[in-house]
């Protein structure tokens, strides 16, 4: 896990994404043809945080890396099981971080995701998976961006699709940027998030304070084929 470094963007894609330059993480290193595609500042607490970041379309995961804000913050992510383990195997085209804070307190403690995408050859691709997260199966992953509006309450349900039961929602708080967020903009968005019923609501409400940077929250929704 790599240690702080600052970054300068080449551009910022819609999405949040932005291309990295050459060598500035590990993500890419070994691999031939490489697209380094980055995520944002995701607040890491005493509790497991999940983040996916995706590749392009016909692209699978090949490497994979982070920035740590601190190095009190551990770094991980879900494979798939299988054999062997390589690209289009082990990932897919797209990657869940798992960041977790493990000791002391700190509010602005925070991890940025990396991955390094390959072209997809085979049976690679982005799909269904079975994660080591649950016993051997297919669980269904849904994600949504929500961008944060400076000094707003928001509101948005979240709901598997049809035929799908509802397994397990969780939902990260993202800063985009080259640098990890200050106290103050970490402290600037909070998120409550409820569960009635298979319908998933989160209230996301943020202070003036945002207007220094722009937020992402991203909900994570994993459902079981009925």
């Amino acid at each position: 896990m790599k240690r702080l470094v600052l970054l300068a963007a080449l551009a910022a894609a819609l999405t949040g994404l932005v291309a990295l330059p050459a060598n500035a993480t590990n993500e890419c290193r070994g691999l031939q043809v490489c697209v380094k595609v980055a995520g944002p500042w995701v607040l890491a607490s005493p509790g497991q945080v999940q983040f996916e970041l995706a590749c392009p379309r016909k692209f699978v995961i090949g490497g994979l890396d982070a920035e740590v804000s601190s190095r009190k913050i551990d770094v991980g992510f879900v494979g798939s099981l299988g054999s062997p383990v390589n690209p289009g195997i082990t990932t897919s085209g797209s990657a869940v971080f798992l960041g977790r804070l493990l000791r002391g307190t700190d509010p602005a403690a925070s991890f940025r995701p990396h991955i390094g995408c390959i072209p997809a050859s085979g049976g690679g691709g982005r799909g269904q998976t079975a994660y080591n997260a649950f016993a051997p199966g297919k669980p269904i992953r849904h994600v949504t961006k929500i961008a944060v509006l400076a000094g707003r309450t928001q509101h948005y349900v979240g709901r598997c699709a049809a035929h799908e039961q509802l397994a397990a929602a969780t939902h990260a708080i993202g800063f985009l940027g080259d640098i990890p967020p200050t106290v103050s903009l970490a402290r600037s968005v909070h998120v409550t998030q409820t569960v009635h019923a298979g319908r998933v609501k989160l209230t996301i409400s943020s202070t003036s304070a945002l207007a220094a940077g722009r937020a992402v929250v991203q909900l994570d929704l994993v459902c079981a084929a009925l």
